[in-house]
């Protein structure tokens, strides 16, 4: 049972082993500490549950073969335990505490490269957005530019249209609203400096969200991966590196790999190929030997190269 008092409920998640909760934050440490991020020892974030805004902080007390995770949810408003059971299924999904990678530590046993990678990376899992709409936002930010540039301008963004929490005198933001957004402008969407064309995409889709004529969360609900895929594609602006992205961030689709992704691609190159320049059929070629896994393994090697881990064995194409 959860522990409580009327602005602030702790719970504890038992989290599917094996999980390195220190590793599968890393990724997640240049944030900014009033939207989300991990300091090196907890994780801090806005949620909205039930109209109600919560800071989650998340601190592991396990190991990585017993994980599991203390979970801090404090508000302005009074809580109820529905609003904290709601909250831990949703900091959950966010740390995709419930992924089992025991089936693909197996499924990759035959490429010697990722099985040494997923050695020395043993326990990481990729996290994941509370919706949909939030990993396509991001997705369609990061359209064309760098990770750096489009990090800013996201957090631009979230700070100009998302709703504040102050929690002991500190400000913390929850990501914006597709209804939020849909208020917003083209004009004031640039002013925080985002392309006129991204600026629409975000506002369009966000609109036919708000009149619910797009359903992005019933996607959750597709069996099949290439039916969301193309219903993300209908959307304007979104292409398939935008959906392929938004699938694997939110919808933990990770059957799919973004081989259109420059960065991703040097990865690959670089564990595979020597360094060569290869093009994104080829990363989709080399992919193939991931099976449902591919989109797990980019995540991996996108890992492996940040902390510049050097396998001993090298596959060459």
């Amino acid at each position: 049972m959860p522990k409580h008092t009327r602005k602030h409920l702790v719970h504890t998640i038992d989290c599917t082993p094996p999980f390195d909760f220190a590793l599968s934050a890393y990724i997640l440490a240049d944030g900014d500490p009033q939207i989300a991020k991990y300091d090196g020892t907890a994780y801090r974030q806005v949620l909205r549950v039930g109209g109600k805004l919560l800071l989650a902080t998340v601190a592991a007390i396990g190991s990585v073969d017993s994980p599991q995770l203390r979970v801090a949810f404090t508000s302005d408003r009074s809580l109820t335990d529905r609003d904290a059971t709601a909250a831990h299924a949703v900091i959950s999904s966010v740390l995709n505490a419930y992924l089992d990678v025991k089936p693909f530590y197996q499924a990759i046993q035959d490429d010697p490269v990722m099985a040494e990678l997923s050695g020395k990376l043993r326990g990481l899992k990729n996290p994941a957005t509370p919706t949909v709409f939030q990993a396509l936002f991001d997705s369609i930010i990061e359209q064309q530019i760098s990770l750096n540039v489009a990090h800013v301008l996201q957090r631009r963004v979230i700070k100009a249209f998302g709703d504040a929490l102050v929690v002991d005198g500190d400000t913390y933001y929850a990501f914006p609203t597709p209804e939020r957004m849909a208020l917003a402008s083209v004009d004031s969407l640039r002013r925080c400096g985002l392309s006129r064309r991204k600026a629409e995409y975000i506002t369009g889709i966000a609109a036919r969200i708000a009149a619910q004529s797009v359903d992005l969360e019933r996607l959750k609900q597709y069996g099949e991966t290439q039916m969301i895929l193309d219903s993300l594609c209908s959307l304007r602006g979104v292409g398939q590196w935008t959906a392929e992205l938004t699938a694997i961030r939110s919808l933990n689709r990770l059957d799919v790999i973004p081989a259109d992704d420059l960065g991703l691609r040097r990865w690959i190159a670089h564990y595979y190929c020597s360094e060569k320049t290869i093009t994104s059929a080829q990363a989709r070629g080399i992919a193939e030997q991931w099976g449902k896994w591919k989109g797990l393994a980019g995540y991996y090697l996108v890992v492996a190269g940040l902390l510049n881990i050097a396998p001993k064995a090298q596959n060459a194409t």
